[in-house]
């Protein structure tokens, strides 16, 4: 991957028009809150993965940093973690894919949106192309993932160009006070709060890939730089445009995008818009789970070369050169979530079950990552001091998101379901790890 790879890697890595959709929702108070996850989160991460990733550039990111400052069990703990993650993370955003490419068909294609059958085998489906793409290897599976941030970027232009043709001619459907503007502090909404502190990471993610990036010392640290604009735009004006167009107790959190883009266009009499718009949607998603597929599955190869998980994991397709094993496992263990948490609920009573065991998996290897950086960036002086500030702040943001995900939304019609399915995920990743670090080590330890 060179540096237009790695650029384009974060941006479709390091946003999701979901959490465009989540955050206007919240109304245009979710603005500010943008602003304070950027400050907390983004800011934070991108100095401790430039510095980490100049530093140790060696394949499997966030594993090797954590081995580096911790040693062995705390090492496997932040790979483990961070790669179950993913497992709740694709059924989640395949389905926002699937649910944006129900807009391409129109009224014929409305009636499946309430369908469990349907989402899953549309995420199924998805999982497959793009598993197999990874399969066939890095510099194939690149493609899908920068077609992918193409897609985004213009996806998110049609959106705020729509936005801002409404607004021109009928004016906002969301009123702009400073009353609206100001952040929402109700218990209610603690479950976006967490989703937003998650939507900003992904910067760590390219570094999982180090020996398969030009120049990565180099290359990591300036494609940060470059993408950081197009990422904060993505969110912050694609919220702003959805608000503009959607008054926010309309906006939901699995169609709002392409129901934003629809409504929109209809109004301005461009109707042929909307097929188009969710089509991008739809790709950028794609794009977005290849490049996540291709990124973790390098933990478990990593690891399998450790001897923690088998040998197996740390194998090469022999032609392909690709982890195969990894991304096949990965690929079949995700295909249970998909049914796990479709299991006894709605599509969206599912969706946001997967929301939050994603949120909470995922920034537990921060608490890692964060502390990490703490020890290994150690210097006198200016440096040193903004390595502790830095990676201190992360930490606490990280923790705080954690606690906040736990809580369901509003309109979640079985709470302590939803808890205890939250609850029990994360356990199950968690103890499904230890029982895999203790078998690697007795294997370890025979051979």
């Amino acid at each position: 991957m060179g540096f237009r790879d790695v650029v384009l890697f974060f941006v479709v890595a390091g946003t999701n028009l979901q959490w465009v959709a989540t955050a206007a929702a919240a109304g245009p108070g979710s603005i500010a809150v943008w602003g304070i996850g950027f400050l907390a989160m983004f800011v934070p991460l991108a100095y401790v993965i430039v510095g980490l990733s100049s530093r140790y550039p060696e394949e499997g990111g966030l594993y090797i940093w954590s081995k580096r400052a911790f040693g062995e069990f705390p090492a496997f703990l932040t790979g483990w973690t961070y790669w179950s993650s993913n497992l709740p993370y694709f059924p989640g955003v395949l389905y926002f894919a699937a649910s944006s490419a129900l807009a391409v068909g129109g009224a014929r294609w409305a009636g499946l949106s309430q369908s469990p059958v349907f989402f899953m085998i549309a995420a199924a489906a998805g999982l497959a192309l793009a598993t197999a793409l990874n399969v066939v290897g890095l510099g194939t599976g690149k493609w899908l993932s920068n077609i992918g941030a193409i897609a985004r970027c213009v996806a998110t232009l049609v959106l705020i160009g729509v936005g801002a043709g409404v607004w021109l001619r009928f004016g906002s459907a969301t009123p702009w006070t400073a009353a609206s503007l100001a952040p929402s502090l109700h218990f209610r909404d603690r479950a976006f709060l967490s989703t937003i502190v998650f939507a900003w990471t992904g910067l760590e993610a390219a570094s999982f890939m180090g020996e398969e990036i030009h120049l990565p010392r180099r290359n990591i640290p300036r494609a940060i730089f470059a993408s950081a604009p197009f990422i904060a735009s993505i969110y912050v004006l694609g919220t702003v445009a959805v608000l503009l167009v959607l008054p926010a107790e309309r906006v939901t959190g699995l169609e709002a995008v392409t129901q934003a883009i629809r409504s929109g266009a209809e109004r301005l009499g461009l109707p042929g818009l909307t097929p188009v718009g969710a089509a991008l949607v739809s790709v950028s998603v794609l794009g977005s789970v290849c490049a996540w597929l291709a990124s973790v599955a390098r933990i478990p190869f990593v690891a399998g070369l450790d001897h923690f998980l088998p040998d197996g994991f740390g194998r090469l397709h022999p032609r392909w050169g690709s982890p195969y094993v990894a991304l096949l496992t990965q690929a079949g263990i995700t295909l249970v979530f998909i049914v796990m948490s479709q299991a006894g609920t709605t599509v969206r009573g599912a969706y946001n079950v997967l929301i939050s065991t994603m949120v909470i998996a995922t920034l537990i290897p921060f608490l890692f990552l964060f502390a990490a950086a703490g020890k290994l960036l150690r210097r006198p002086g200016a440096l040193g001091a903004a390595a502790r500030l830095f990676s201190g702040l992360g930490f606490l943001t990280s923790a705080g998101g954690i606690f906040l995900a736990f809580f369901p939304g509003e309109e979640e019609p079985n709470k302590a379901l939803a808890v205890t399915k939250v609850a029990g995920m994360t356990v199950l990743m968690i103890g499904a790890g230890l029982l895999i670090y203790r078998s690697g080590k007795r294997r370890a330890a025979g051979a």
